[in-house]
């Protein structure tokens, strides 16, 4: 962890989910209280002031308590989904690296086919048909086509650790695949996968304002930052913060995540650990062994002097 913390970008980074998981946690109070009860007659499109510090939309919602509920939805999808497609791709990978073989070559054949498919046009396909889309259902959709890329990470990881002494040694004892898989591979893959998925985050909650901003992502009254975006863009000419300040809360999110990402990478990666310790200064209690070292001059008498003296 303090590899993490050593560099002020990723502090900030990690300040900054630590609010976004705050402000998704009110958004989800928000949705069931009165806050978001308009007045369309004498609230509509208001600039930010003391009492809507972000502005009302043009249905008069304040913006700020419409961004907050959107946290909780577009955060949800992204965890979720991601939870989902690690899952997946990590068990997919799994059984592919240990079994190998003509079950390994089929499988990743079968990946190769899914990999083919654009998963933007496949999503837009799918969620068009499927409108209007819940939120379960976009979580699904959003899962399931996105566990391919970490499931041949996963497939090398497993290649490289299931050759280990130990796994070899449990092999020979008898172990179960099923366990051997679970108590002593998925650990081996459990550091680019938390890598994988925190990057992955970033790119689902991009992933889904895009689809929102379609018109086939989340929809009122579950709103998320994409949908408040792309109701704002029609009335973007005179209203400016209906646009802007969703669109803020997207980039910085996104930003966060993959700064964290990038910190867990470095810290995660046995590479850069095994760099590190190279390079590593010796520490200020050790003492070089050429100054513990007694020169044989100083501390040694010549034999021909000490049998002068027993003489």
């Amino acid at each position: 962890m303090r590899g993490v913390l050593r560099h002020w970008s990723n502090r900030l980074a990690l300040i900054v989910i630590a609010v976004l998981v705050i402000a998704a946690i009110i958004g989800a109070f928000l949705q069931r209280s009165s806050a978001i009860q308009t007045d369309i007659v004498r609230m509509a499109n208001t600039p930010p002031s003391l009492a809507h510090p972000l502005g009302t939309d043009q249905y008069s919602r304040d913006l700020l308590t419409r961004i907050l509920s959107g946290a909780t939805v577009s955060l949800s999808v992204a965890l979720l989904s991601v939870v989902l497609s690690m899952t997946l791709g990590t068990a997919y990978g799994l059984v592919a690296g240990y079994f190998g073989g003509r079950i390994d070559g089929f499988m990743m054949r079968l990946l190769d086919g899914f990999l083919s498919i654009p998963r933007v046009l496949l999503l837009i396909a799918v969620l068009a048909l499927w409108s209007p889309v819940p939120i379960s259902g976009l979580i699904l959709m959003i899962g399931v086509t996105g566990w391919f890329g970490v499931s041949r990470l996963v497939r090398a990881e497993t290649l490289a650790a299931r050759r280990l002494d130990y796994v070899e040694a449990a092999r020979a004892l008898g172990t179960s695949d099923v366990r051997i898989l679970w108590r002593h591979l998925l650990p081996n893959v459990a550091a680019p996968v938390i890598v994988s998925a925190t990057l992955a985050i970033g790119n689902v909650i991009s992933l889904e304002a895009g689809l929102s901003y379609l018109g086939i992502g989340a929809h009122e009254p579950q709103a998320s930052w994409g949908s408040i975006f792309f109701e704002g863009v029609a009335y973007f000419a005179g209203n400016w913060w209906v646009v802007f300040f969703p669109g803020v809360a997207i980039v910085v999110t996104v930003l966060a995540f993959n700064v964290l990402g990038d910190a867990l990478r470095d810290v995660l990666d046995p590479r850069q650990l095994h760099e590190a310790a190279a390079h590593e200064p010796l520490s200020s209690g050790a003492t070089p062994l050429s100054s513990r070292a007694t020169p044989l001059s100083s501390g040694a008498t010549p034999l021909s002097s000490r049998a002068k003296r027993e003489i």
